[in-house]
């Protein structure tokens, strides 16, 4: 254990987290993603909700501010509006960590193209359908 870092960070993960680099991408998928069979770096963390990953991935990991957009979702099937309830609560976990912004979506089979590009997969033990979201890593900034 060590202080400030959230326990559910695996020493695994926290070294996919330290090693990515800006660009780089991880997503953070439900337990129903083909996640083995995707190919980047597997990480699993059964039993842990996809809300609470993302929440402990996003007190170290700063999104890309050079993009429109650094966080997807997966829009739903035959309704690509429509917003899954933890679709919301990936936004309000975003904006708590990243003010100025938000999830986007991408269609379903597009969603699984990106994420065989990523660094590295956590598949979570989410349930609730569609609890899958892609990150990209933005910088640290110097101080001052």
């Amino acid at each position: 254990m060590l202080k400030t870092i959230p326990p559910i960070l695996s020493p695994d993960l926290l070294a996919i987290l330290r090693a990515m680099g800006h660009g780089d991408e991880i997503a953070i998928v439900d337990a129903n993603y083909p996640a083995d069979a995707a190919g980047p770096i597997l990480v699993r963390l059964d039993g842990v909700s996809a809300t609470d990953v993302l929440d402990a991935v996003l007190t170290l990991l700063p999104l890309d501010d050079f993009v429109e957009d650094a966080a997807f979702g997966m829009q739903v099937v035959g309704d690509p509006g429509k917003r899954e309830p933890i679709m919301d609560a990936f936004d309000t976990i975003i904006a708590r960590h990243e003010p100025k912004m938000a999830m986007a979506t991408l269609e379903r089979f597009a969603f699984y193209e990106r994420v065989k590009n990523a660094y590295a997969i956590v598949q979570s033990g989410e349930r609730r359908l569609y609890g899958n979201i892609l990150l990209k890593k933005g910088i640290v900034r110097p101080d001052g």
